[in-house]
């Protein structure tokens, strides 16, 4: 079930033996994860207590990540403090410009604000990536498989689970030994903060791996939560493209994997979770699919989509969000 955004019992004393005492702990936002968030209020000062709890949530990823983050020079939240057998953070507050709803009031500055954004992630790929598991064949797969293990059940699709996985071990086998930068995995409009110094601020990255640069474009130009205008995709990867290395089939590659895994994880979101809205995103995310799928580095997995997945199964079975 979605979580009730109550502090945990242990926030007051969390916050007292770290120099917080009179602070006012207030309700901030939840994610699709256990992750809960929090704004610590005192006089004359603000924080972010993330709570992260065992054993369905692990802080100390987030904690390696930022570290790496900020010795690189990228703003990620400073940690203030942290109790991770409790599972509770307190993190630097980034305020409340998420680029999502600055671009949603001011639309004239989302090219400048997705070209800030692409520079910094080509920024992040000139420098070796963190002390990080890989993005390997095995999780391509896991993830990948959420497809089958959630979406076609709740469409009640008897589908071919098997010829799936070797449809996609065969598309994707010239990029699973490729681990070569930071991908921070969720690097989107709702991920990414506006900071005061004209600094882009990251969050959410406690599921960095270490695998292919396409990655984290994929997940800024095909954001499951907002509308990315194909020209704006094409422009975006233009510019990336003349800093850095980019290949395009992997691109394709990667963006059906993460939206083929996206769609089976908002299935189980609804399902599993208690939580429905994420299912509004399900015709969105399909039509990137659908788009990356036509790739002809894609033709094993496409086949497998057309014989085992039918149009009304698609986008058009998610115009109403089930009750």
């Amino acid at each position: 079930m979605a979580p009730t955004m109550i502090p945990p019992p242990s926030a007051p004393a969390f916050l007292a033996a770290n120099g917080w005492a009179e602070a006012r702990i207030l309700p901030l936002a939840g994610d699709a994860s256990f992750r809960r968030y929090f704004r610590v209020v005192a006089p004359g000062r603000i924080a972010v207590l993330m709570d992260a709890p065992p054993p369905h949530e692990d802080a100390r990823p987030f904690l390696h990540v930022a570290d790496h983050l900020l010795t690189l020079g990228f703003a990620a939240p400073r940690i203030l403090a942290s109790d991770l057998d409790a599972g509770l953070v307190l993190l630097e507050d980034f305020g409340d410009a998420r680029m999502a709803e600055v671009i949603a009031a001011d639309p004239a500055r989302e090219l400048r604000i997705y070209e800030q954004a692409i520079d910094l992630a080509a920024s992040l790929h000139a420098h070796p990536p963190a002390a990080l598991r890989p993005y390997d064949m095995a999780e391509y797969r896991r993830e990948a498989g959420l497809f089958t293990e959630w979406y076609a059940p709740a469409l009640r699709l008897d589908v071919d689970a098997g010829a799936y996985h070797a449809a996609w071990e065969q598309a994707l086998a010239p990029l699973a030994h490729v681990r070569n930068v930071t991908v921070l995995r969720d690097y989107h409009a709702e991920n990414i903060m506006l900071l005061d110094d004209g600094r882009l601020g990251l969050l959410d990255f406690q599921d960095a791996l270490a695998g292919h640069p396409a990655y984290d474009l994929v997940s800024l130009l095909q954001d499951a939560r907002r509308d990315v205008a194909p020209e704006l995709e094409a422009a975006m990867l233009d510019r990336y493209a003349a800093t850095m290395p980019l290949d395009r089939a992997a691109y394709a590659l990667l963006g059906a994997q993460r939206n083929a895994k996206i769609l089976g994880i908002f299935t189980r979101l609804w399902k599993r979770d208690g939580k429905p809205r994420y299912l509004a995103y399900q015709p969105r995310v399909w039509h990137y699919l659908e788009r990356d799928l036509a790739h002809p580095a894609l033709a094993p997995v496409a086949a497998w989509f057309d014989a085992n997945v039918p149009a009304e199964a698609r986008a058009a079975a998610w115009a109403e969000v089930p009750a």
